[in-house]
């Protein structure tokens, strides 16, 4: 994926969810009160940021996405901050103003850098006229819109989620639900699902192994009919769960925690407002991850704008280890070029002495695509396939040979007899090898074909022959 789907300002998302206000009292602290043993902190400083669902569709707006908001507020002072909060960003704020609850607010008192205590003000009241006059707002909105956002805080607006996510299925948007609770099946047929861990967790039950972890996703992502679910670890990063793909998983991009307010709405913001533009899980999840970790780094809640994103991903793309690499290394590197939209050749075999019938079918291999790897036989594994008196030349000589041509990107290996076990695990978009053989006979083809890559099969230069070339050493 290249930093050109960044240009978000075509797109529409419709943000529906839970909205507050988030306040800020700031002050320094240097003494303790007389009244209790407490510290007296001397406010200086008031700051509004708009929290929960208000603070999503703020994410999108600085992303250049177009941005309707809606949720209920109360008939108050604060509501109106929250609105020109917003408003001033480029939200278009579609509220239900109740007569009967306060807007939510978060107060945070604030010293030196650190939270001394939260204080909530807040009501909940589900009732059908509020849940029609939500649904009335959202199916006015839809049709506009490239994606639907829920943001779910377990405040009551979502109190009908499953008939929200029907109409946005009806007119064929694809809904992205940030969760809460203990009941996953109001969200039925939604698009993704993105739990953190614990509440995961208090779904499913907890899980001992990533075999386990892995186990349960699936059977979750089956039963409430989501084309894709995703859990955050926080430090342990994200996983994604998605239909007809194995797990795909990313270490934190984080570099130092500071303040994890608005990490998720920083992620179902960014992972949506991508997916709408490239159709891939995959690109949004890298995405989503980079600017997690770019908001955590900040205190309070946090956005981040496409410029940064984009100097983020562009940094990262420019990052590639090129060379001989691990396959677990290689694997990395894969991902990262596969989410800047580079494809992805791979051939292998033994290379024991490397000739210009090699180079050629190596320039062959690499004008199939963007990144051309080569995996060697190791040294065991030739002399199982070849014989004892060979390879002439040593698995680390043969790699530095290989490095070398101008061709080739990246060079592994692998121990086994034949490739199939290095093929599952890299996953190319193409696999190509040279000689006789037919597509059905080549090792590794069936798993290239069935995760929707092609399998070339490409004739030999005549001429050259690594055992003619023996030979004719040995006269």
């Amino acid at each position: 994926m290249n930093s050109s789907y960044l240009n978000f300002k075509d797109k529409h998302i419709l943000v529906v969810g839970d909205v507050m206000l988030d306040r800020y009292w700031h002050g320094g602290t240097s003494r303790i009160s007389p009244e209790a043993p407490v510290q007296v902190v001397k406010v200086s400083n008031i700051e509004d940021r708009p929290g929960g669902a208000a603070n999503v569709a703020l994410g999108l707006a600085k992303l250049g996405v177009s941005v309707t908001l809606v949720g209920v507020v109360g008939q108050d002072e604060n509501a109106d901050i929250l609105t020109q909060c917003l408003e001033k960003e480029g939200v278009n704020c579609r509220f239900i103003r109740s007569e009967n609850l306060p807007t939510i607010t978060k107060l945070r008192v604030m010293s030196r850098h650190q939270q001394l205590i939260r204080l909530d003000f807040e009501e909940r009241e589900d009732s059908l006229s509020q849940n029609e006059a939500l649904a009335k707002v959202v199916k006015e909105c839809l049709p506009d819109s490239d994606a639907v956002i829920f943001s779910d805080y377990a405040k009551g607006a979502l109190a009908d989620v499953q008939t929200l996510i029907k109409l946005s299925n009806a007119v064929n948007v694809p809904s992205f639900v940030d969760p809460k609770g203990n009941d996953f099946s109001i969200y039925q047929g939604a698009t993704l699902v993105k739990p953190n861990l614990l509440e995961f967790e208090m779904i499913v039950g907890k899980c001992h192994s990533s075999k386990e972890l892995e186990a349960k996703a699936k059977a979750l992502r089956e039963q409430f009919g989501w084309k894709a679910l995703l859990v955050t670890r926080g430090e342990e990063g994200l996983i994604l769960f998605s239909e007809g793909k194995p797990p795909f998983s990313l270490a934190t991009a984080a570099k130092e925690v500071f303040d994890v307010t608005g990490a998720g709405d920083t992620v179902v913001a960014v992972l949506t407002a991508v997916y709408v533009t490239s159709k891939r899980f995959i690109d949004a999840v890298e995405y989503a991850n980079q600017a997690a970790g770019y908001v955590v780094g900040k205190l309070g809640t946090a956005s981040i704008s496409a410029e940064r994103l984009d100097a983020i991903m562009f940094q990262r793309s420019h990052s590639t280890n090129f060379g001989v690499l691990s396959p677990e290394d290689l694997l990395a590197q894969i991902k990262l070029a596969q989410m800047n939209g580079e494809r992805i050749v791979f051939t292998n075999g033994c290379f024991d002495i490397l000739h210009p019938g090699h180079v050629a079918y190596m320039k062959q291999a690499k004008a199939l695509g963007d990144r051309l790897i080569v995996a060697v036989n190791t040294d065991a594994s030739v002399k199982r396939l070849k014989g004892e008196k060979r390879p002439i030349n040593n698995l680390i000589h043969r790699m530095s040979v290989l490095e070398g041509v101008g061709a080739i990107d990246w060079v592994t290996w692998f121990d086994e007899d034949t490739p199939k076990e290095i093929i599952e695990f890299l996953t190319p978009d193409v696999l190509v090898k040279g000689g006789d053989y037919t597509i059905e006979t080549i090792v590794g083809a069936e798993h290239v074909l069935a995760h929707g890559g092609e399998v070339k099969v490409l004739t030999f230069v005549d001429g050259y022959s690594t055992t003619a070339i023996i030979e004719k050493a040995n006269l």
